[in-house]
């Protein structure tokens, strides 16, 4: 199960950007990789410096969620 759900999301032969060429699945890979790096830099920052704001913990979690939903969705619609 865990290596279906890696290979879903992680894996750009097996995820839904399979249908788009090599160099596009590459650049949205990279997007949706510094789009994650900074949720979690952005999070770990926050939750050092102010504890309080688990709001924002949970806001950026749910968007790098929809954000990367929403970029799979899209190009599993062109197939």
């Amino acid at each position: 199960m865990i290596k279906t759900t890696w290979n879903t999301v992680m894996n750009a032969e097996h995820n839904p950007l399979l249908a788009l060429p090599r160099v596009t699945r590459f650049q949205l890979m990279t997007v949706l990789a510094f789009m994650w790096s900074s949720i979690f830099c952005i999070s770990a920052g926050l939750f050092i410096w102010i504890p309080e704001f688990v709001f924002g913990h949970v806001a950026l979690l749910l968007l790098g969620i929809f954000g990367t939903g929403f970029i799979f969705r899209i190009n599993t619609s062109k197939r």
